[in-house]
């Protein structure tokens, strides 16, 4: 069984679609779960509506936001709770197209990643300068890391339930953005198989970006922690 686990804040304006169309894109046993962390704007009640017709919805409230990491962790426990043989991790915006799901489970990967930056991937919507910083900071990581991946930070990925059990995901550090790094080189310090699949990102549709400076700058300060630290499990 797929689960898609999405964490969610202040996504009252996306958050029917996007159940919508992530399960007209998974089997009949696939489900959804939507990971609230107390949003002010009314998107936990708009969820337990959805989920209320429809069963495949699952909800989960958090008491307040901790971070990304911290979403993550929680999402990842309740999927493998239910029975999860894969875990699909995507945002909440539309920037991760729900049709891009079933390539990502149909890899056959411990690990596949969305890449904007393998032949065919692409990043639509972005200024120049956002993306010549993605750019250089994955090359950061991929010469001080040693891994091998072509965009480490990206957040659309699909995992074996036995890719995370082995990655130990709940001991993880970053409690914000920097998670998808560090989950990724953990992946790959277990030697545990990594596929990178095309993907189109688009700038998010409606709602409030939550990319800030200190999103950078804690990224970069985990890719020298993996590196000379111990937190790569």
């Amino acid at each position: 069984m797929t689960a898609v686990t999405i964490p969610t804040y202040n996504e009252k304006d996306n958050v029917r679609e996007m159940a919508q169309k992530v399960l007209a894109n998974l089997p009949q046993d696939g489900i959804v779960i939507f990971g609230d962390d107390n949003s002010p704007d009314g998107t936990g009640a708009i969820l337990d509506e959805i989920a209320a017709a429809e069963p495949r919805v699952k909800v989960l409230h958090r008491a307040a936001k901790e971070g990304l990491g911290r979403a993550y962790v929680a999402l990842f426990a309740e999927a493998l709770r239910l029975g999860a043989d894969v875990v699909v991790q995507m945002d909440c915006d539309f920037s991760h197209d729900p049709a891009d799901i079933p390539r990502l489970v149909a890899a056959g990967a411990d690990l596949a990643i969305g890449s904007r930056y393998v032949k065919g991937g692409a990043t639509t919507g972005w200024p120049l300068k956002r993306l010549a910083i993605s750019r250089i900071g994955g090359l950061v990581v991929r010469i001080v890391t040693g891994m091998k991946v072509k965009d480490p930070t990206g957040g659309f990925k699909a995992w074996r339930r036995s890719a995370l059990e082995a990655i130990d995901y709940a001991s993880a550090a970053s409690k914000g953005y920097s998670f998808q790094l560090e989950t990724n080189y953990r992946a790959w310090r277990k030697r545990l198989t990594i596929a990178e699949v095309p993907i189109t990102f688009a700038e998010r549709r409606a709602g409030v970006s939550k990319i800030t400076g200190s999103i950078a700058v804690e990224s970069l300060k985990m890719v020298f922690k993996l590196r000379f630290g111990k937190s790569h499990g």
